[in-house]
């Protein structure tokens, strides 16, 4: 079985072909010309059934490059890798970059996997990340949606969300 993998180390380009493109009008920005052209972008990626899409700029080129980056991002949250906890620690200490490296989405997917691996208790992934329970609570609490996502994950486990405190 396929998983992120497979699918975050391609380019745009190679991503894209491996997507159905749908163009659409879409409420939004426009003005004058607002739903009079197909600007909206939605991609399914074939593969995993995943999609992405993004509708706020009038710009179809503009869009199309913003639902490829979130279809990245539903790739890290949707497709599990299998970790090794057993392992032990890392020889280097797991770092979260900026949402707009392209390193982001498979980092991502890196916790994620780690975090499934750990039943999605902080404070048994955070030694196989190489780092502290906090530094990783302060990683998830910088972006808004990474820290949603964790959350409704341990909820759906019956675990308590992620303190919103920030």
């Amino acid at each position: 079985m396929a998983d992120w993998r497979d699918y975050l180390g391609l380019s745009d380009a190679e991503l894209f072909e491996q997507c159905e493109f749908d163009r659409f009008r879409a409420s939004g920005p426009g003005g004058q010309k607002k739903n009079k052209t197909a600007s909206a972008v939605r991609l399914r990626h074939r593969p995993t059934g995943l999609t992405g899409e993004a509708v706020e700029e009038r710009s179809q080129h503009l869009n199309r490059a913003r639902a490829l980056r979130r279809l990245r991002m539903e790739i890290a949250y949707g497709l599990r890798a299998p970790v090794d906890v057993e392992a032990g620690p890392p020889e280097v200490s797991f770092g979260l970059p900026s949402a707009r490296n392209p390193a982001y989405p498979p980092a991502v997917a890196h916790l994620f996997d780690v975090l499934e691996a750990c039943g999605w208790r902080l404070a048994e992934a955070a030694p196989h990340l190489g780092i502290t329970t906090a530094r990783l609570g302060r990683a998830l609490a910088r972006e808004e949606a990474l820290f949603r996502a964790v959350s409704e994950r341990r909820q759906g486990l019956g675990l308590p969300a992620l303190n919103a405190e920030r």
